[in-house]
C-alpha cells in the first residue's frame, strides 16, 4: 500500500507497474517514461491505451487515502489483455505461437476518479521513448515475437550466441561505477545495448564516464547520478530517479566498496566499521530498495527474471590476512546474498555474487597513494617485499594463470548469471584458478 499525498500516485509507483505491463506482453525489455497530456492535460492521444485504476484507491480509518499496488496490477493486466484480444481477435498466444508481428500500444494512460493520473510514453529504449514523446507519436510498436517452436537444430537454451546480448535494452545500476571494476562493468554493459545508470559519490567522475560512452555510442546508454551507498535517503532517491526516468530495472549491480588494510592488533575501529559499512551495510541497502522496485514491476511481469549481483572478492571465500574488515565484510555479504536470494525469488528476482581475483591494473590496488599495493607494503604483509613491484609480482605468483583478474572476466560472469534461470543464491569464483569450489 502507498499512502497518496495531494491526489497523487507517485511515478516512481505507477512507471514500473506499466512497465512490467508492456514487458510481459512480449517478454523483451522496454523503457516507459512520463509524459504531459496535451489539451490542458485533459486530452490523450487517440491511440493511447487507457485504463481506469480508480479500483485500486481507498481510505483509511484516518481519512487518509491509500493505493494498493496489487489492486492496480490486476486491473492492469486486465485491461491490457481486453486491448490485445481486440487488437488480435485470434487472441495472444496464436500470435506467439505464429511468430506474427505484434501491436503493442505506445502510450498508455492511468485514468482515476477525477481523471487523467499519468500518461506514459513506451518504446524499445530511452531515445525512442524520448523521441515518441516529443513528436507525439502514439503509433504502435511492432514487434515479431519468435514462434514457440524453432526450425533450429540446436534445441531451445542451449546455444549461447551473441551473449552480451542478454542486457540489450535492458535497464541497469552500477554502484560504485566511476572507477575500477565498476567502471569496466559501465562499459561492458553500454557497449552491450544496456542503459546503465552510473550511481557513484565521484559524481564528477560518472558524469565524464557518461559523456563518453554517450559520445562513442552515439545514443543514451549511461547517465550518471549521485550516491552514497550507506545511506537509505541516497538509495532512496536513485531508484526513484531509475523509475522516473526509464520505467525499472532489470539488473542491479552492487559492486561499491572499500580497502583499508590492517592487523587486528593495530587497525582502528572507526576504519574497521567504515569497512563494514560501505561493503556489508551498502550492500543490504541496495538490495533493500532495488528489491522494492523489482518486486512492484514484477505485480505486472510475474515471469520475467530480474537479477541483483553483488561484486564480492575472494577475499569472501578464503579470508585474507591482516585485512579481516574487508574478508569479514565480504564474507557477510556472501550470507546477505543466500538469504535475500531465498526472499525475493518469488518475485523472480536472482541474487547472486561474484567473487573476483584481484584487478591489480585497478585504482583499488594500483593508486600511488592508497592504493593496496602500498598499504600491504607498509603493513609488512608481504615478507622480503621492498618495493610495490615486489608486493605485485608476489601476488600474480599467487594466481595459477600468472595474472589478475580483468573487467572482460567479470563481464562474463554477469552474463552467465544474467543468462543463466536456473541460478540464484550462488558465490561464483573468478579467481584464475586460485580459489576453487569444494
Amino acid at each position: 500500500m502507498t499512502t497518496i499525498v495531494d491526489g497523487t500516485v507517485p511515478h516512481s509507483v505507477l512507471a514500473p507497474l506499466v512497465r512490467g505491463l508492456c514487458i510481459n506482453a512480449v517478454n523483451m525489455p522496454r523503457t516507459v517514461i512520463p509524459g504531459t497530456a496535451v489539451s490542458g492535460g485533459t486530452a490523450i492521444p487517440e491511440t493511447a491505451l487507457i485504463i481506469d485504476i480508480s479500483s485500486a484507491f481507498s481510505k483509511n480509518s484516518d481519512g487518509g487515502v491509500l493505493f494498493n499496488e496489487e489492486s492496480a496490477a490486476k486491473v492492469l493486466n486486465e485491461a491490457y489483455a481486453a486491448w490485445e484480444f481486440e487488437m488480435v481477435p485470434s487472441g495472444a498466444e496464436a500470435v506467439r505461437s505464429t511468430g506474427s508481428v505484434k501491436k503493442q500500444p505506445s502510450c498508455i494512460a492511468l485514468n482515476g476518479e477525477n481523471g487523467l493520473l499519468a500518461l506514459y510514453w513506451i518504446d524499445r529504449d530511452l531515445d525512442s521513448a524520448l523521441k515518441r514523446r516529443a513528436e507525439n507519436d502514439s503509433s504502435f510498436i511492432e514487434e515479431t515475437v519468435p514462434p514457440a517452436q524453432s526450425t533450429d537444430i540446436t534445441p531451445r537454451g542451449l546455444s549461447s550466441k551473441g551473449r552480451g546480448d542478454v542486457v540489450k535494452n535492458r535497464i541497469a545500476v552500477v554502484t560504485g561505477g566511476a572507477q575500477g571494476f565498476g567502471e569496466q562493468i559501465v562499459l561492458g554493459l553500454a557497449s552491450s545495448g544496456a542503459l546503465v545508470f552510473i550511481a557513484d559519490l565521484n559524481i564528477k567522475g560518472a558524469k565524464k564516464l557518461a559523456d563518453r560512452i554517450n559520445a562513442a555510442g552515439g545514443r543514451t546508454a549511461a547517465i550518471a547520478v549521485s550516491l552514497d551507498v550507506t545511506s537509505e535517503e541516497s538509495a532512496e532517491a536513485l531508484f526513484k530517479t531509475i523509475a522516473e526516468t526509464a520505467g525499472g530495472l532489470d539488473l542491479c549491480v552492487s559492486n561499491a566498496g572499500i580497502l583499508n588494510a590492517g592487523s587486528v592488533m593495530e587497525q582502528e575501529l572507526k576504519s574497521f566499521k567504515f569497512t563494514t559499512e560501505v561493503n556489508y551495510v551498502g550492500y543490504f541497502i541496495m538490495a533493500k530498495y532495488s528489491g522494492r522496485l523489482l518486486k512492484l514491476q514484477s505485480l505486472t511481469s510475474p515471469a520475467w527474471k530480474t537479477d541483483i549481483i553483488q561484486i564480492n572478492s575472494k577475499s569472501g571465500l578464503e579470508g585474507s590476512n591482516k585485512n579481516g574488515a574487508y574478508a569479514g565484510s565480504k564474507f557477510g555479504g556472501i550470507g546477505l546474498t543466500a538469504s535475500f536470494a531465498l526472499e525475493l525469488v518469488e518475485y523472480n528476482v536472482k541474487v547472486n555474487s561474484i567473487c573476483p581475483g584481484n584487478f591489480f591494473d585497478g585504482p583499488l590496488w594500483s593508486d600511488p597513494e592508497k592504493g593496496l599495493f602500498v598499504q600491504y607494503l607498509n603493513a609488512g604483509k608481504v615478507a622480503g617485499a621492498r618495493t610495490i613491484a615486489d608486493v605485485k609480482a608476489y601476488y600474480e605468483g599467487r594466481v595459477p594463470m600468472k595474472r589478475g583478474c580483468e573487467g572482460p572476466d567479470v563481464m562474463k560472469a554477469i552474463y552467465y548469471l544474467v543468462e543463466q534461470d536456473y541460478e540464484t543464491g550462488q558465490a561464483l569464483p573468478v579467481t584464475g584458478g586460485q580459489v576453487m569450489l569444494h
